[in-house]
């Protein structure tokens, strides 16, 4: 029996990709309340703008959306394929803004568009920079970010392309945050969320240890990383790593870490940026994650009752006993897999 490869998609590659390009990728994907169900499954959230459609009444939303993260993970998923298939890692975002809660029933597709190219020093891989625009079913953005991944050559002769790296924002401005139309923070419900802390009790440079751990399986994140359809194969294939392991997607390290941050900031109800993020090391099942923040800023909104906060939330392997995340020499602490820089509302 013959094949035929010429229909079957092994991927891009990094040589595959130009400065400019755009790709529109496939599989729109419908969120349902079957996603928000299995999120709480696989991650310890308890959040309650997410949890209850009457605490989201109650604070002048419509309908209760779903988790922020499930729109970012669908709308990332969407670009796996085309975009890091045959990834070596995820490295980096940048400029993530989250334009509007979103509800089962919304509709995502992504578009990317290629704004960097990196060949790296060894000529067996390189770094693509990529825009993408998440979009609704009637066509308006509603997420958008930038992230730069390390990417598998199909030919180490070929040619390394002009090296273009972008210039990306080290911060979301606060006054380009996207604030969901109606949200009233006023009569705020401190009991019904879980704990009493409002803006004014958060300062700059204070540390929150967010305590719990969860130790990471296999079948947990490979089930979390199908559930947004992304098909990286470092995920799923045994083979394709040198050692054999099946890495953990990044953002199933992000999830449980923002889920582990309840419990300090059960008042962080609305991620509506996301500045940086770095997966500093890699995951793997038997790992496990514990999770601290650290107020990076403040910020005050037009909305009545609501407050933003700049937090970075760290991931660690085991508990993290360091008391700086970098040493003088720039280096990450060992045992940190993740460390994000990202807005969020609370009440004030």
């Amino acid at each position: 029996m013959s094949t035929s490869p010429s229909k079957t998609n092994p991927g891009n590659f990094f040589e595959d990709f130009a400065l400019g390009q755009v790709i529109e990728h496939a599989t729109p994907r419908t969120i349902t309340e079957g996603d928000r169900a299995l999120y709480g499954a696989i991650y310890p959230t308890r959040f309650a703008l997410p949890s209850s459609a009457a605490f989201a009444a109650s604070v002048g939303l419509p309908q209760a959306p779903v988790e922020e993260l499930i729109g970012f993970h669908i709308a990332f998923g969407k670009t796996v394929p085309d975009v890091s298939l045959n990834a070596v890692a995820n490295l980096g975002y940048a400029e993530c803004r989250f334009h509007r809660p979103l509800v089962p029933g919304d509709t995502i597709r992504t578009r990317s568009e290629v704004i960097g190219l990196k060949q790296n020093s060894n000529g067996r891989t390189g770094v693509v920079y990529v825009r993408s625009t998440a979009t609704d079913q009637h066509g308006a953005t509603v997420l958008e970010w930038a992230r730069w991944v390390m990417v598998h050559k199909r030919d180490v002769e070929a040619p390394a392309p002009e090296t273009v790296v972008p210039e990306l924002a080290a911060v979301v401005d606060p006054a380009d945050l996207v604030i969901p139309e109606g949200l009233d923070f006023s009569d705020y419900d401190v009991v019904a969320a879980g704990e009493p802390h409002r803006y004014d009790d958060y300062e700059i440079g204070e540390r929150i240890d967010h305590v719990d751990g969860v130790t990471l399986t296999d079948a947990e994140h490979m089930m979390a990383t199908r559930l947004w359809q992304n098909t990286a194969k470092v995920h799923f294939n045994t083979e394709a790593r040198p050692d054999g392991r099946r890495l953990v997607y990044g953002g199933h390290v992000i999830s449980l870490a923002r889920a582990l941050a309840f419990n300090g900031l059960a008042n962080a109800q609305l991620i509506v940026a996301i500045n940086a993020g770095a997966h500093v090391s890699p995951a793997f099942a038997s790992d496990t994650v514990y999770a601290w923040s650290e107020v990076l800023d403040k910020a005050e909104t037009s909305a009545p009752g609501v407050g933003a906060l700049r937090l970075r939330l760290v991931a660690t392997r085991g508990r993290d006993t360091t008391t700086t995340l970098r040493g003088e020499d720039g280096k990450y602490a060992e045992g940190v897999l993740l460390d994000l820089d990202h807005w969020v509302l609370v009440p004030r």
